[in-house]
């Protein structure tokens, strides 16, 4: 059993409901998150958990002086980081990648859409860390000021690795056509 769970401070009714509000709003852009650093399931959904206990440790603590969105962005960012950097092999399964539903009229269109997901996200998760975290957050439509805040670096920085970020994809998606 987790230890860490059973540390975590007891729910009082005002941040329960508080923690569940921003779980329903951000469970599914914390999930792409986690696919971008993670390709596998089954550690790709420890990774959520450890997001989200995180957050519910850390929710106490949020002054206001960034954006709930931020706030939860930059903790997210943090343990993906973190997980990224602990994590001692990469091999992607890109079938799991996929599966994400996406409504179509037809079968072969849904399934040209999920090979090219798949594809761009198996270029993001070979993209060099600096690179990936600011296209991750962008793809979350976060701002540049926004991303800026989560990273800890400047506006323009963001811009440049964005830049080099999206040259790199179009490099990477445009060789395997």
């Amino acid at each position: 059993m987790n230890t860490a769970i059973l540390e975590a401070p007891l729910p009082q009714p005002a941040a329960e409901t508080r923690f569940r509000a921003l779980l329903e709003q951000y469970s599914a852009p914390i999930a792409r998150l986690a696919a971008a650093y993670e390709p596998n399931r089954a550690d790709r959904e420890d990774l959520v958990q450890d997001v989200w206990l995180a957050l519910w440790r850390a929710l106490p603590a949020f002054r206001g002086e960034c954006s709930e969105r931020t706030f939860i962005y930059r903790i997210a960012h943090n343990r993906a980081i973190a997980h990224a950097s602990r994590r001692r092999s990469a091999v992607a399964d890109l079938e799991e990648a996929a599966d994400l539903p996406h409504p179509s009229p037809t079968s072969e269109q849904l399934l040209d859409m999920a090979q090219q997901r798949a594809r761009l996200l198996a270029a993001i998760q070979r993209l060099p860390i600096l690179q990936r975290e600011v296209v991750t957050l962008s793809l979350e439509d976060l701002s540049h000021a926004e991303i800026a805040d989560v990273l800890g670096i400047s506006e323009n920085n963001v811009a440049v690795r964005l830049t080099r970020a999206r040259a790199e994809l179009i490099q990477r998606m445009g060789a395997r056509r």
